[in-house]
């Protein structure tokens, strides 16, 4: 199902004495979701991600723009006729029913052309627990599952009626660091399987980044860019895109442009022929270093941490934002922990320029 936003805007009235002016949650959103994708919506908290799926649920009602589901207009439509699978960050299961009461709980509700009969439900049932593989503890109470198990019994229970679109609002937040990578992986094998066009919210790049076919960065209302996550990592379309997406986080520094050459501090550090003399924030990825005791780029090293394949070079220079440097080399490298400082060259295309004011990227 293609899912179409038509300058989605959505509006809450300011609250206390003191604020004067509507708050605007989501910004004049545009975009064409794909039939069959996986998109994640990522950004800080506040940035307007889990409105716009309260918006595409029917939850909420947008201050202006439409909705389309496929051809449909469904922007006054009510939640209940638009066919949508809602996760919750909270399992929001009824601990007084089995997992497969829970499941099946949606099935009942169901009236009309619609409804069911027993048989139909208890199939329907056992497919969708089968989907995520919960064949074998269908007889089983909430507090007897554990975290992820709760949160796939949610899952099935928004896919049993086959919604047109599945809606996951911060789903793994409340799993532990091993369930959330079992469980997102999860997350894309059902949505492979179902071909149900998925919207993901979170705020963990991380996981968007890893399931999702395209991802939409957000902050304060707006959307920032939208593109493949490898696209949008490696192109970040302005300084906060940058900063947000990456782990360890892109390393920040004061910088100037003069004669074709990049400065940080008093060193020429990259060559960058046709960009004009001017100040600039300077952003390189902790897999932009390269060692070289002779390199360009001097910093003053504080410590090296061993990860086993890579090793991080935790260190420090007078014109960096971030509290430490990150760079991670490659384990058979050898860094004199007795020098005081460390050098290195930068690989270009780790390497990205933004406009000091706007924050927007200059082309190298």
């Amino acid at each position: 199902m293609k899912v179409v936003l038509q300058n989605l805007t959505k509006k809450f009235p300011a609250r206390g004495k003191g604020n004067k002016g509507d708050v605007i949650a989501v910004n004049d959103f545009s975009f064409e979701i794909p039939d069959g994708k996986l998109i994640g919506l990522l950004g800080p908290s506040g940035c307007g991600k889990s409105t716009t799926l309260h918006l595409l649920s029917g939850l909420q009602k947008p201050t202006a723009g439409k909705i389309f589901f496929g051809e449909d207009d469904v922007t006054d439509l009510p939640a209940e006729h638009r066919g949508v699978g809602l996760v919750f960050q909270s399992y929001a299961l009824y601990p007084h029913l089995n997992v497969r009461q829970n499941i099946m709980f949606p099935l009942e509700n169901l009236k009309g052309k619609q409804k069911l009969t027993k048989e139909q439900m208890l199939q329907k049932t056992e497919e969708a627990a089968a989907l995520v593989q919960l064949e074998g503890l269908l007889d089983r109470k909430p507090s007897e599952l554990s975290g992820g198990q709760q949160q796939r019994v949610a899952i099935a229970r928004a896919l049993v009626k086959m919604p047109r679109i599945l809606l996951l609002d911060e789903p793994l937040s409340n799993l532990d660091a091993r369930l959330r990578l079992q469980t997102r992986e999860e997350i894309r094998r059902i949505q492979k399987t179902t071909g149900i066009t998925t919207v993901f919210v979170t705020h963990d790049q991380e996981e968007a980044m890893s399931i999702s076919d395209l991802i939409v960065v957000m902050k304060d209302g707006v959307v920032q860019q939208i593109g493949a996550p490898q696209q949008v990592y490696d192109e970040p379309a302005n300084l906060f895109v940058a900063k947000f997406l990456g782990t360890p986080p892109i390393n920040v520094f004061e910088a100037a442009v003069k004669n074709g050459w990049l400065y940080i501090g008093d060193e020429a550090v990259l060559e960058v022929p046709g960009v004009s003399d001017r100040e600039a924030t300077a952003a390189i990825r902790p897999e932009g270093f390269v060692l070289n005791e002779n390199g360009k780029f001097t910093c003053q090293l504080h410590r090296v941490e061993v990860m086993g394949r890579d090793i991080t070079v935790v260190c420090g220079h007078k014109c960096t934002e971030n509290p430490a440097i990150r760079a991670i080399i490659r384990a058979e490298n050898k860094v004199d922990t007795a020098c005081p400082t460390v050098r290195f060259d930068l690989i270009r295309q780790k390497v990205f320029l933004f406009d000091k004011q706007t924050g927007e990227r200059i082309g190298l």
